[in-house]
C-alpha cells in the first residue's frame, strides 16, 4: 500500500500527485488512500473516471459505503466546474480533515480540456491554501502524454511515484502554470462574423444567438442553456468589459462554440471555479453560471482584454 504524506500541521494542505502504471498501481495506491481514511474516520470523496470509480468500489467492497463517489467524467467534463465540488465537499465537514481524490485528466481528454484541468490543479493549491485537507490527483503515466505527466509535476508540489513520495523540484506557483496555459485559441475553419453590441443590445444578442442555434443538432433545452450563458457573458461585457463586446457562434464536429471578447479584466483567478457567496460583494456569479452551463469554457486574458470561448456538445 502506498503511504500518502500527512498534513505538516493543523490547517495544512496536502496536495500530492500520484503517478500509477497499471490498474494494480491503481488500486494499491489509491484504495490504500481511502482505505487509511476510513479508518482515521475522516470524510472521503472519490472523483474519478468512472471505469475506475466501478474497480474501486469493487476492490474496496463493503468498506465502500463509507465514500462519497462521483463520476469525474460527468463532474468535470468541464474543468472549470471541478473546484467547487471539491470545495463544497470539504465545507460538508467543516472541522475535519477532508480527503479527497480527484483525478481531472485522463486518456482521451481534447487539448483543451487538458489545458483547462491543469489550471485547475494549479488553482487548488491557491483555493485550499490553509485548509485541513488533502487532494490526491491520480495520473495515468503510461497513458498520458509526456507533457501532461510534466505539468502534473508542475502542479503538485508532492510526487508519488513507485512506491515513493518525494518533494517535486519542478512544483510552479499557480500564475506561472496559468500563463502556460493561456495559448492561442486556434481560429475556426472558415471563419465566423462577429456580432458587436453595446448598452441596450442584450435583446439584440438573445435573438442572434436564438435564431442561429435552432439550425444546430443543440436540443430546445441545451439551446435555453447557451442563450442564458451567453446572455450572462454579454451582461458582464456591458458592465466590467468596457461597455461593449463581440460575439461570435460556429459549430464543429463535436458540438457547439460561442465566443465573447470584450475589454474586460479578470481580476481573481477563481473567479467561477467556486461557488459565489449569496452576499459576495465582488462578482463572479455570471462567470460561475456559465460554468454550470457549459460543457467546457476556455478563458484567455490579456492586455487587451478577455475572451470567453464557450462550448456545447451534441448529440
Amino acid at each position: 500500500m502506498i503511504k500518502v504524506p500527512a498534513p505538516a500541521g493543523p490547517g495544512a494542505f496536502v496536495h500530492p500527485a500520484l503517478f500509477y502504471r497499471g490498474q494494480a498501481e491503481y488500486l494499491s495506491g489509491v484504495g490504500g488512500f481511502v482505505r487509511a481514511s476510513l479508518a482515521a474516520e475522516e470524510p472521503v470523496l472519490v472523483a474519478v473516471p468512472g471505469p475506475r470509480l466501478d474497480a474501486l468500489r469493487e476492490s474496496l467492497g463493503a468498506g465502500a459505503a463509507g465514500v462519497t463517489w462521483t463520476d469525474m467524467t460527468r463532474l468535470g467534463r468541464n474543468p472549470g466546474r471541478i473546484l467547487a465540488a471539491l470545495q463544497d465537499f470539504a465545507d460538508r465537514h467543516a472541522g475535519r480533515a477532508a480527503r479527497i481524490v480527484g483525478e481531472p485528466i485522463w486518456p482521451g481528454r481534447s487539448q483543451a480540456e487538458v489545458l483547462e484541468a491543469t489550471r485547475h490543479e494549479a488553482l487548488i493549491n491557491t483555493a485550499f491554501a490553509g485548509r485541513p485537507a488533502t487532494v490526491l490527483c491520480p495520473y495515468d503515466a503510461a497513458g498520458l502524454p509526456a507533457a501532461v505527466v510534466s505539468d502534473a509535476r508542475r502542479t503538485h508540489p508532492t510526487l508519488i511515484e513507485k512506491g515513493t513520495d518525494l518533494a517535486s523540484t519542478d512544483y510552479a506557483d499557480a500564475p506561472s502554470v496559468c500563463a502556460d496555459c493561456d495559448r492561442p485559441l486556434p481560429e475556426p475553419e472558415g471563419g465566423a462574423p462577429w456580432l458587436v453590441y453595446g448598452h441596450g443590445d442584450l435583446g439584440e444578442v438573445r435573438d442572434h444567438a436564438e435564431v442561429w442555434a435552432r439550425g444546430t443538432a443543440l436540443s430546445a433545452a441545451r439551446r435555453g442553456d447557451l442563450i442564458l450563458a451567453l446572455s450572462e457573458a454579454a451582461a458582464n461585457s456591458l458592465a466590467h468589459g468596457g461597455g461593449r463586446g463581440a460575439l461570435r457562434l460556429w459549430s464543429t464536429g463535436a458540438g457547439i462554440v460561442a465566443e465573447v471578447r470584450d475589454g474586460g479584466r479578470l481580476a481573481d483567478p477563481l473567479a467561477g471555479r467556486r461557488r459565489p457567496s449569496l452576499t459576495s460583494v465582488n462578482g463572479g456569479r455570471g462567470l460561475w453560471m456559465i460554468h454550470q452551463l457549459c460543457d467546457l469554457v476556455e478563458i484567455r486574458a490579456s492586455g487587451d482584454g478577455l475572451t470567453l470561448r464557450l462550448h456545447m456538445d451534441t448529440p
